[in-house]
């Protein structure tokens, strides 16, 4: 067995389709296909069976497959070695952010970035959390930074920042309060994200009285939503990060969500056999430059990122 067939039948599995996966892997259909044949021919037993569409992997294929990609994994944990050794950080990155996360970090992290590793062909992509969680496990893009926990098990979370929510209200709304707790914000006039949004989730869980909300309207960003509460009153949960935003009269319709403050953990997100170390702290350093310090995760002021 060959490091390009490890590769090939990898890249089948990933796509279940050989002229799909031959697009990945840079070569023919017929040479993909023939390549394969020869290493079932060589082992005795299909990998997979070509008969079902999509094309999907044996019972024996699936394990063979695995232990393939294992293999892999570990070669190009010898590559990025390499790389280290030569100082340079290049090639094709794509980083997916989720919508609430992106006005704060995506500007200065492309002209940060491109400044620090001009060498990387840098992509971004900015969809739901859902999506994101589909993108990387079938690997259009390389990590993705969101909310977590996300509990998948494929998955390795890297936690970059602590970020705390506030409550904006409207100018006639904020006189009645000083500060929230978590456990007793106001059950009417709440304005939230559409469905799809981490955030609309994380606003539920603070809010644990909350039993209906407004359901004229569902913003599809935290701008918009600002924008609503001003023209019709009540009030909607932003992240602290979008407080420079504001004007000074909004920002002084912002209160304090206490007893527990209201926060969310924003991790970068890799597959468990993410293997390019540098590259991963190319971002993480990039990051560090955007946000305060005092929303650092500890570990990350302190250590660089190890796999």
């Amino acid at each position: 067995m060959t490091i390009q067939q490890m590769e090939y039948i990898a890249a089948v599995n990933k796509t279940r389709h050989f002229v799909t996966a031959a697009e990945m892997c840079k070569v023919t259909q017929p040479t993909l296909s023939t390549m394969i044949q020869r290493l079932e021919d060589e082992l005795g037993i299909k990998i997979f069976d070509r008969n079902k569409h999509p094309v999907q992997p044996t019972e024996l294929g699936r394990n063979i497959i695995r232990q393939a990609e294992i293999a892999l994994s570990q070669i190009n944990k010898i590559r990025e070695i390499i790389d280290d050794e030569t100082k340079t950080i290049a090639g094709s990155l794509k980083i997916g952010i989720i919508p609430t996360l992106a006005p704060y970090l995506v500007p200065d992290f492309i002209k940060i970035f491109q400044t620090n590793y001009p060498d990387v062909e840098l992509g971004i992509y900015e969809i739901t959390t859902s999506a994101l969680i589909n993108e990387l496990k079938i690997g259009n893009i390389d990590m993705f930074i969101a909310a977590t926990p996300l509990n998948e098990a494929d998955f390795l979370e890297i936690p970059l920042y602590y970020e705390k929510f506030v409550a904006y209200f409207s100018s006639e709304s904020a006189t009645h309060y000083d500060s929230l707790s978590a456990d007793n914000m106001p059950n009417d006039n709440l304005w939230v994200l559409q469905e799809g949004h981490c955030m609309r989730n994380q606003t539920f869980n603070f809010c644990k009285n909350i039993t209906s909300y407004n359901m004229t309207y569902e913003a599809g960003n935290i701008d918009t939503l600002v924008k609503i509460v001003d023209a019709n009153g009540g009030y909607s949960v932003i992240p602290e990060l979008h407080i420079p935003f504001l004007s000074q009269t909004q920002k002084d319709n912002i209160r304090e969500i206490t007893s527990p403050p209201a926060v969310r953990e924003v991790s970068i997100v890799i597959k468990n056999d993410f293997v390019k170390e540098r590259i991963l702290n190319a971002v993480a350093d990039t990051v560090k430059e955007i946000i305060p310090e005092e929303m650092l995760d500890q570990r990350l002021k302190k250590f660089s990122i190890r796999l």
